[in-house]
């Protein structure tokens, strides 16, 4: 099926932003930020030599991009009540990172904070946001979420940030879709790319849960964007996924016991690589 033609076609934000095709972006799980509940009055110096270290493993094992997440702030506030406080701290250890490693970085701000987000990533130079539900709407753990793509993108307009591209979730994990649930994956992925997307990521249903190759056919069904998976890769499941997709977000696999809160394992960032690398040839 060949997807509707909804907007002008644009540059692929993929070719753009990385050297590899097919790039895999690592993520870095930050520990808990000043105002979170789980912040217990650690040094902003002790949580910035943390991302470093997982930055700079995640850039010499071959990682082609870098995603800084503020993943130790759970339980998440609402994209309206994040406050000043993660934008100030979550730039600060963005900007270290910037400096310490070549690897092109992005930002997800939790949850689903697309203004925030932007606001990161211009102050700091990375190259994209991540934005868990972009257009129409679904139920999160945070609650009902309304996409944020009309107030993003003129907010991106206002402080000179359209190079900054907009990663956007379909069908997006951690949430219930019943009341989207007369359209299908693929009209979803056309609403994104009709509300200016660059990129859309198919997801399995939770940190780490594995991207179905058929989830990923079915956004690409509905779009001309490039399309990557946002969850569950491991070396096994590269072929069948690296098949079906333009590239991949990996966090919790890399991690020493794949679990998202411990450091990056430089042995795992190896053997994934290895394994996509079989794939690039």
């Amino acid at each position: 099926m060949t997807p509707p033609i909804v907007m002008p076609a644009k540059d692929n934000a993929l070719d753009v932003h990385f050297k590899r095709k097919k790039p895999i972006i690592g993520v870095i799980h930050l520990r808990a930020l000043p105002g979170a509940p789980r912040y217990e009055g650690e040094s902003m110096a002790g949580i910035i030599a943390a991302a470093l270290a997982d930055a700079r493993t995640l850039s010499q094992g071959g990682i082609d991009g870098i995603m800084v997440e503020n993943a130790g702030d759970m339980p998440f506030s609402r994209p309206e009540d994040i406050g000043y406080e993660t934008v100030a701290a979550l730039s600060a250890v963005c900007q270290e990172i910037r400096g310490a490693v070549d690897t092109p970085i992005g930002i997800t701000c939790v949850a689903n904070g697309a203004i925030p987000g932007l606001a990161v990533a211009k102050a700091v130079g990375a190259r994209w946001v991540r934005v868990n539900q972009w257009v129409n709407a679904y139920v999160a753990n945070e609650g009902f979420l309304n996409g944020p793509a009309a107030l993003a993108m003129r907010y991106r307009a206002q402080i000179g940030a359209k190079d900054v591209s907009i990663f956007a979730d379909v069908h997006v994990k951690f949430g219930a879709h019943a009341i989207t649930a007369d359209r299908s994956i693929a009209e979803q992925a056309t609403d994104a790319e009709w509300f200016d997307a660059d990129v859309l990521i198919a997801t399995g249903t939770r940190t780490g849960s594995p991207t179905r190759p058929e989830e990923v056919a079915e956004v690409r069904a509905g779009t001309n964007l490039p399309v990557i998976v946002g969850s569950g890769l491991s070396p096994e499941q590269v072929p069948a996924l690296m098949a079906a997709a333009d590239g991949a977000i990996v966090g919790q696999w890399l991690k020493h016991d794949a679990k998202w809160w411990n450091p990056v394992d430089p042995h795992r960032v190896e053997q994934l690589m290895n394994a996509v690398e079989k794939e690039r040839l």
